[in-house]
Parts: C-alpha cells; structure tokens; sequence
C-alpha cells in the first residue's frame, strides 16, 4: 500500500525516492522540503505522526440517514408507512387497492426510495379515504426525512412520455404547498382506482410534504396518462431530495424552508 507508507530519510533524495515510489516522505535531521509531510529531528514527533490516525476525508464520511416511520390512524384508515430515501426501490406494498398497489410500486422503483406501507382502510365505503390518507402519510414521512433539508437539492421535474401520453413534472420543496393539475380524465376508474382521486392524491401529498408541485398530462388512455404521473412524480422527486457533495447550505436566501 505505497500509498499510505511512508520513506524517512536525512535527504532531499529521500523526498524523490518516495515521490517516484508513490509513497510518502518524512526528512528528518533539519532539512526542509515541501514536498514532505514532515520534516522534523525529532524522532518522538514521527511517531506521533506515524501513530496518529489519518483523519477520514468529508466525502468518505457516512452521512446520515434520511428515513421516516409514520403511523396514522383515524376512525376510517388504519396506516402504517417506513420510508428510506435513499434506498434501492424496494417496495412492500398492501393498500387493498390493486392499481394503487401498481402505481406506489412504480413510484418508489423510480424515486429509488424503500417503501413499505400497510393500509387497512374502509373500502366497503369507497376508495377514497384510503387513498388520501395514504397520500398524507406518505408526504408526512417525506417531511419528516429530509429534516431541515440542508444540503437538499430542494428543485426536481421530469418529462416523461407513455406510448401516447406525456407527463410533465417539477416541484419544489419550497414549504408552501401548492398544486397546479393540469389532466383531463374520459374513464372513472382504471382498475379500482377512481381517476378523480389522483389530483387529491398529489394535492394531499404536496399538502404535507410541504412542495410546490406543478404536473400536466396530456394523451388518450387513462391507464398510461395516470401511470405516467407517477413515474415522473417519482423521477422528479429523485432529483429533488438528491444530496449536494460536502454541503449543509439551506439551498434559500430566506435561511428557513
């Protein structure tokens, strides 16, 4: 490991020794060289500097993790939800909805987030309250996660295109929720799912995850135009919750987001 050793020598060859082995010089006896970590006559102080560990560069230290656990129950839902943004795109899904089951494990393949989440919910009502408390839930724990989101790159959108249809993404975890829906919908439902219920549902999410999220779908099968809103959601939201290397600024001028 040439790289982390070291020549200790009493001459300026010394230091070009261990240049052209890659190593390391320390120049001992009183001659100076800036090409040397240490130049030194005292023996006790190379051993300090030998025994001493190297201290880990910014970027090999660990950062910490981004997850969040949410349970919220009410007279009409029942939910429990882990979340891990900087996962791999495992997805353990059980809403009792199929084609909402689909569209969250779409959602979390291509945010790359871990998602785990159980719904027990009122379905012998409607769908309705199982999949806007789902959708408040999972924006609480998003909340939750990114913390005071230093370091965040706080912006993400994503254009994504579905046979025919077209989606198109940005958002901002701004802390002023907003929702701008721009999506015209012929069927009402695709599978079990109403097709009324996915603006609520981004609009409950942005609620509580506390982001401006702007979405306009365009195109002439219900199936693809919804799915295609997840995935760019997802794809957006990626870019958005994204790590800036060896930074902890708040990304504003305000100093709170």
């Amino acid at each position: 490991d040439l790289a982390n050793s070291y020549v200790i020598g009493d001459r300026i060859t010394d230091v070009q020794l261990a240049e052209n082995l890659g190593a390391k010089a320390i120049l001992i006896g009183g001659k100076r060289d800036e090409r040397a970590v240490l130049c030194t006559s005292d023996w006790h102080e190379i051993y300090q500097w030998l025994a001493a560990p190297p201290p880990l560069p910014l970027a090999t230290v660990a950062p910490a993790p981004r997850t969040a656990q949410v349970r919220r129950t009410t007279a009409e839902t029942d939910i429990e939800l882990t979340l891990n943004l900087d996962g791999t795109g495992q997805a353990d899904l059980r809403t009792g909805l199929g084609f909402f089951d689909h569209m969250l494990h779409q959602w979390a393949k291509h945010s790359g987030c871990d998602l785990r989440l159980t719904v027990r919910g009122d379905l012998h009502v409607d769908e309705h309250h199982t999949i806007e408390d789902t959708a408040l839930a999972l924006g609480q724990a998003y909340a939750q996660a990114l913390a005071d989101k230093r370091g965040l790159a706080r912006y993400g959108h994503f254009t994504l295109p579905m046979d025919e249809a077209l989606a198109q993404v940005a958002l901002d975890f701004s802390g002023r929720p907003w929702l701008v829906w721009q999506a015209r919908f012929a069927r009402e439902r695709v599978g079990d799912f109403p097709t009324e219920m996915a603006q609520h549902f981004f609009k409950s999410f942005a609620d509580e995850a506390r982001c401006n999220l702007n979405i306009q779908v365009t195109g002439q099968n219900d199936h693809h135009q919804v799915e295609a809103v997840f995935k760019a959601v997802a794809r957006a939201l990626k870019m958005a919750v994204q790590r800036q290397p060896n930074s902890q600024d708040l990304p504003s001028t305000k100093g709170v987001l």
